[in-house]
């Protein structure tokens, strides 16, 4: 099987880089995430990128980011939260699928993410008003992470241990 094993994919606060990490350490892998990618491309934190460049420009690093981890990475990739948003990345996330990738959606309440995430400025499509900005990403971003996903699991109330515990049970039984 070419690219990764599995991608996990969600909204900010699911606990896409802290199950990455876990289900590195408990199955061998590597563990890639495309924002330290992006952030190591461009020499700069992804906050910079937004202040210092715009939106498109991180977009267009983002999907060249994710096309070069779905192309080279062969263990664990966490991808941003906006990443599934290109047409060319769904496209690639169907492929990577229809490979074998095993393609997990983080579902989180608001709820669960905002003591995660802390809802802060350092995450800049929450700035002004975070919680508002959070359900209105995920009105618009859910029914692509569905329709992109193998799997989905639901993270409130779980620890990273116990999500990437469920993920390689799923993987199992694929």
């Amino acid at each position: 099987m070419a690219g990764p094993r599995i991608v996990l994919m969600g909204p900010p606060g699911s606990g896409k880089t802290s199950v990455g990490r876990v289900l590195a350490r408990s199955t061998g892998l590597s563990w890639r995430d495309t924002d330290e990618d992006i952030a190591q491309r461009a020499g700069k934190s992804i906050p910079d990128v937004f202040l210092d460049d715009g939106e498109a420009v991180f977009r267009d690093l983002e999907e060249q980011a994710v096309a070069d981890a779905l192309a080279t990475h062969d263990g664990i990739l966490s991808l941003g939260g906006g990443a599934i948003l290109r047409e060319a990345t769904q496209e690639r996330m169907r492929q990577a699928a229809g490979e074998g990738t095993h393609v997990v959606f983080l579902d989180v309440s608001l709820k669960a993410a905002s003591p995660r995430v802390g809802l802060n400025k350092s995450r800049p499509l929450l700035v002004g008003n975070p919680r508002q900005q959070w359900l209105a990403l995920m009105d618009a971003r859910r029914p692509i992470y569905e329709e992109l996903a193998t799997d989905r699991v639901d993270t409130d109330n779980l620890s990273p241990e116990q999500v990437a515990e469920m993920i390689e049970k799923l993987e199992k039984h694929a």
